[in-house]
Formats: structure tokens, sequence, C-alpha cells
């Protein structure tokens, strides 16, 4: 090899390297941080969700409030409802002419926002790794938006879901689809579309009345200790 090769070859070498010092390289995990610490910064959020699993599928309108505020007004069943004041869980069933309450000691949830801890919990019990790798991909074979996919594996028996892939928007680092395998190996699906953030959403659509007509049926979870 001629000396001139040979300082081709050293020069390509120092390009090469230079390249790759020069980019950060974002593990699954830290990245998996960054969408959380990019929900630690959502005051309120709204969304369109579609939820599938098995022949169950679900649609309506999404509304968080932090720290805990949430309603979902489903539209598939029609007029169903899942409203969290911060205190209060109510469940509407319209099929059955059913509400279902919770009441929520404050002390089980703390104060933080529940987007947060919720990622929190995810990186805690369950261990990322990129589906195909850091760049983003179609999120599905029929539609070509392009997102970052993250798979998390259980690192316990004790979680519900044996992995998660996460599918998040890669220029705003929000959540477009989750996919959870349970036990049973079937498919629960989380789709959010639409997505608006720190809108200003009122404190007051978190107030909900269900029907008068209906059954009630109180701390259907749980027995609150104070």
């Amino acid at each position: 090899m001629t000396k001139y090769r040979i300082s081709l070859f050293i020069l390509s070498i120092l390009c090469i390297t230079g390249t790759i010092y020069g980019q950060e390289i974002v593990t699954a995990g830290r990245y998996l941080e960054l969408v959380s610490e990019k929900y630690a910064t959502i005051r309120d959020y709204e969304a369109n969700i579609a939820i599938r699993s098995g022949n169950s599928d679900m649609a309506g309108v999404i509304s968080f409030l932090s720290p805990s505020f949430l309603r979902i007004d489903f539209s598939r069943p029609a007029e169903q409802k899942i409203v969290f004041n911060g205190e209060l869980l109510t469940v509407y069933l319209p099929e059955h002419r059913v509400t279902l309450n919770q009441t929520i000691n404050r002390r089980r949830g703390g104060q933080q926002a529940a987007t947060t801890q919720g990622l929190t919990l995810l990186r805690r019990n369950y261990t990322p790794s990129y589906v195909t790798g850091p760049e983003p991909v179609p999120l599905d074979s029929s539609n070509s938006e392009r997102v970052i996919k993250l798979r998390l594996r259980r690192n316990s028996a004790a979680e519900g879901f044996t992995e998660i892939i996460l599918s998040i928007n890669p220029e705003t680092r929000i959540i477009r689809r989750m996919e959870g395998r349970t036990i049973a190996d079937s498919m629960v699906v989380f789709d959010f579309t639409n997505i608006k953030t720190n809108q200003g959403i009122p404190s007051q659509r978190f107030l909900y009345d269900p029907p008068a007509t209906a059954n009630i049926f109180n701390n259907f979870l749980f027995r609150d200790q104070n």
C-alpha cells in the first residue's frame, strides 16, 4: 500500500470516528427517560382514543388534567363514561344502567402526575429495548406514520403484561400507540390520535353526575381505608 493510500485510509478512519463521536447514542432506556421527562411538562392532555382487545372495539375522547384528573367519554359504547376527579372514580355503564363508584385515598397515589407516575412504573418494572433500532419506522404495515418503537419486557411475573410495545412520535415524544400482551397471550391495543396538550382544560370538565335512574355500587374495587 502506497503512502498516498495509507493517508486516505487514515483520513477515512478519522472521519468515521469523528462522525460516531459527534452523535449522541441514545439507548432505549435513555429514550424512555426522555419520554417520561416530556410527559412531566404536560399540564393537560386531550386525544381521541381507540381500544382494541379481541372482539372488543371501543372508542372515545380522553381528557387529562395534572396531577390526576381523568375522563373518557366513549362514543363506542355510546354514553359510557370513566371519570376520576382526584378523589372519586366513577364508571357509568349505560348498557346495564349501572354506576360504579370507588373512593380513592389521596395517599395511595400521592401528588405526582398520573402520566409521569405510570411511566416511572414502566421504567422500574420493565426492561426497554428498541424493536428495530432508534430510527423512526412505519406505525404498521397499513400506516406509514413514522414512530420510534420501544419494546418493554417485564422484570417479574407480578406484572399483568408480559410485554408492552410503545410507538412514540419522534418529534413530540408523545405515545401514539400502546400494545400490551397479556399473560393469556392476547393483545390489548390503545391508539391515541388528534393529541392536544396544554390547552388549558378546566377542572370543571371532570365533574360528572351519572343518570339518576342508574343503580349505584360503591367501592366496587376495594374498600378504602383512611
